[in-house]
Formats: structure tokens, C-alpha cells, sequence
């Protein structure tokens, strides 16, 4: 049998790679650029380990966690209950049952007045009511409106969870797929709304360890190996740049790609059509190295209301290191990077107190870091027309935003889709 060809090492295409050589089907892997991860990897900084941005989970990535945990890499994890810190505003989940956990959290949560607190426990039970199934998706911020959420309950919660999770801003966002991540984590099993942290580079928590387990298991991985296109050829798929011919083709790029790979194949319109309407949504990530390490009174502490900068202690990568995330487009953007870098470490004191010396700061921008999730979203399934070939990616028909999450489960969807069709 011909190898699997799985084009693109993202998350996604190795956690594809990684169901079928589990399964012992041969597989190839072929990564354009000289490292693998995707847009969640590892970038070398003067000798220090960073990420290129901070790609926080929950609890509720149940398929990433048991990833994680069959390559052994979930130690490098740290995992709390879920506890958001802002300006004036406090919510700190127990290790209660759910329900009972939210219950207590708003109960006890400062900064929320009891009409915010009635607000919040009265969205929930409506979302309960109706298994979290809008009847038309709508813009997120409309939604709430109608809803009848205060302004301030906006501001310091349901807009931060909405901007963090779908890397869109509130009045752009899909209200249906943000009512999805409130079903998979406030309202989901106790532990589905704890806060995962990598205490590790992204690089040694996937991408090392996955490259290890598919070779080990008889798989190949091909990095600095561009496919150019695709063609259907003798029965099977002929890949143009490693001028190999393959049976089943896992496409897990970047969706942008797609146009120039699909293109000599016939009934790709509607799949192109619907990648090459994708928008695209930023994220800006700041780091600042300092002398000593500042004093955060939990990991992850965000600098502001709405669309809200975090920062998260990373003292895992190196002594004294911060990173601040920013999501989504916005004003911050436009500004220079030095005058973005004084305002960040003036909201970051603030918050932490007075902060140690500034030794270096970096920032990256994934100018296409997800796609924007918005209303009524047309998403490719996995499967194509074309015999043989699937779709991987976090962009695929899913009711989940650009995460983690999604890629991987769109990797281990299209392997098993491959293996059922081995095996009928």
C-alpha cells in the first residue's frame, strides 16, 4: 500500500499522522517550512524558547489532553480551575459540580453588581433551555443586547470569554458558536472549564514528540518539502514538489493555500469559493524579558475591559519572562511598537505592582492567526469530492472557533474517515 500523504504539519496534520501510524497504515508528511507546528510552534528568541503565541486550553479539549497524553508530553501542563482577574474584577470557579461551580463563582465574583450576577445565571439557564441551539446565528454583541446583558457584565466577561475564544471581536463573532464554547466549558462537566497552561514550549509539547511518534512507528516526516499542487493521476493522487503519487491525501495547510492546490481538480468550486471567502483575525504577542520575575497572584491576569491584552508569567521558558496577547483586530495595531510595548507595561504594572527591569521585548504578529468566526460561516466538510482526499484543519465544518481543539479534531476525523474506507 502507498503511503497516506498528509500535507501540512500543523496540529491538525499531526494529529492525523499520528491516528493512522498508530493504526499501522504507512504515512508521509510533507511541511513546507523548516519546522513543524503550524501557527501553534515554537520560535527561537536569543537563545530562549518562545512561542508565537500564547494558545491557552481548557478543560474541555478532551481530544488534544488524550493527544497530549498518549505522547506523554501532558506533564509539561499545569491545569487550574478557571479564574479571570481584570481590572476591578475577580471570577474564581470552586471545585464544586457543575453546575454548582458557576453558581458560586458568579455568586462570589467582585466586580458584578447583583443585576450582572441575575443577568449571567439568566443567559445560562436560557442557553440550557434550548441545548445551547440558537434559532438564527447572529453577531455575538447583537445577541447579548437582546439578551438583555448588562454593558459591565460584557465588558469584564462575556466579551473577553468571546474575543479569547473566537479571535473576533464581540460585534463581529458568531453568537451561535460562542454559545457553543459556553455549553463545552461554563456549562460543560466541573473540570471542562479549568485553565490549561503549557508550562513548555509548544515545540517540545507536540510537534517534537509527534515527529518522534510517527517515525517510530514507521511514518516519515518531510520538513522544507513544498507541495505545489495536486492532480489526479493513474488512479490516485499525484503531489507536484515530492513528485509522489498517493492513494489518500490529507490536506491539513493553510486554508489560503488551498486555491493553488485544488485548482486542477474538478469539483473543487465550491470548496475554494468557500476558503477564499475566509476573513482573517490577528494576534499580537508581546514579550518582555525582565531581571526578576514580576509578581503575578495567578498565571494569567488580563490588563483591561472588552477586548482585553492578557499576560501570562512564563517563567517556565525562562526566569523573569511575560508574554501579553492581544486578540483580534483592533487600534492596537496601528500603533508603533514602541509606544504599544510602554502602554502594556504600564496597564501590566497596574496590575502586578512595580516591575522589575526591562531587559529585552519582542512582538509577533500572526497577521492570519485564525479566521474570523462570524455569522453564518460557510466551512468545507472533510470529506471532498474527489475520492481520497480530505480537508484537516480548524477551519473545516465544526462548531468550534480556530483552536487548538478544532485542528486536532479534524486530524483524527479525516484518519478515521481513511481507515473506515480501508476498511469496507
Amino acid at each position: 500500500m502507498r503511503p497516506v500523504a498528509i500535507v501540512g504539519g500543523g496540529w491538525a496534520g499531526l494529529a492525523c499522522a499520528m491516528e493512522l501510524t498508530e493504526a499501522g497504515l504507512p504515512v508521509t508528511l510533507y511541511e513546507a517550512a523548516r519546522q513543524l507546528g503550524g501557527r501553534a510552534r515554537r520560535v527561537d528568541w536569543n537563545g530562549i524558547p518562545l512561542d508565537n503565541g500564547q494558545h491557552l486550553m481548557i478543560g474541555a479539549y478532551r481530544e488534544t489532553l488524550g493527544l497530549l497524553g498518549r505522547l506523554g508530553t501532558h506533564s509539561f501542563l499545569e491545569r487550574r480551575p478557571l479564574e479571570l482577574h481584570l481590572p476591578g474584577f475577580r471570577l474564581r470557579l470552586p471545585r464544586l459540580p457543575a453546575p454548582l461551580n458557576l453558581a458560586v463563582g458568579l455568586a462570589f465574583a467582585q466586580g458584578l453588581d447583583l443585576r450582572d450576577k441575575l443577568a449571567a445565571a439568566r443567559l445560562m439557564n436560557y442557553l440550557r433551555d434550548r441545548a445551547f441551539r440558537l434559532p438564527a446565528d447572529t453577531p455575538a454583541g447583537a445577541f447579548l443586547r437582546r439578551l438583555q446583558q448588562p454593558d459591565n457584565l460584557v465588558d469584564r466577561l462575556w466579551g473577553p470569554i468571546c474575543v479569547a475564544a473566537l479571535n473576533t471581536p464581540v460585534e463581529m463573532a458568531s453568537a451561535q458558536v460562542f454559545c457553543n464554547v459556553l455549553r463545552d466549558s461554563l456549562a460543560g462537566d466541573r473540570g471542562d472549564s479549568d485553565l490549561i497552561m503549557n508550562r513548555a514550549d509548544l515545540g517540545l509539547i507536540l510537534p517534537d514528540a509527534a515527529a518522534a511518534f510517527i517515525t517510530g512507528r514507521g511514518g516519515t516526516v518531510q520538513t522544507g518539502c513544498k507541495v505545489e499542487s495536486i492532480r489526479a493521476e493513474g488512479g490516485g493522487l499525484h503531489l507536484s514538489g515530492p513528485d509522489v503519487t498517493a492513494e489518500h491525501v490529507v490536506l491539513a495547510s493553510h486554508p489560503s493555500r488551498l486555491p493553488e492546490l485544488l485548482g486542477a481538480l474538478p469539483g473543487m468550486e465550491t470548496i475554494i469559493t468557500q476558503v477564499s471567502a475566509l476573513a482573517w483575525q490577528p494576534i499580537l504577542t508581546l514579550w518582555l524579558q525582565f531581571a526578576a520575575s514580576p509578581r503575578f497572584r495567578f498565571p494569567m491576569v488580563g490588563l483591561g475591559g472588552g477586548q482585553v491584552p492578557w499576560a501570562f508569567e512564563r517563567n517556565d521558558l525562562h526566569p523573569g519572562l511575560v508574554g501579553i496577547v492581544v486578540s483580534a483586530e483592533g487600534g492596537h495595531l496601528d500603533l508603533p511598537t514602541e509606544q504599544l510595548k510602554d502602554e502594556y507595561l504600564a496597564l501590566l504594572a497596574d496590575q502586578v505592582g512595580p516591575l522589575p527591569a526591562l531587559l529585552n521585548w519582542k512582538t509577533i504578529v500572526e497577521k492570519r492567526g485564525t479566521f474570523a468566526c462570524v455569522p453564518h460561516m460557510a466551512r468545507p466538510d472533510n470529506v471532498t469530492p474527489q475520492p481520497g482526499l480530505y480537508l484537516a484543519g480548524d477551519y473545516t465544518a465544526s462548531d468550534y472557533p480556530a483552536t487548538i481543539e478544532g485542528a486536532v479534531r479534524s486530524g483524527s476525523k479525516c484518519a478515521r474517515l481513511i481507515l473506515a474506507r480501508i476498511q469496507r
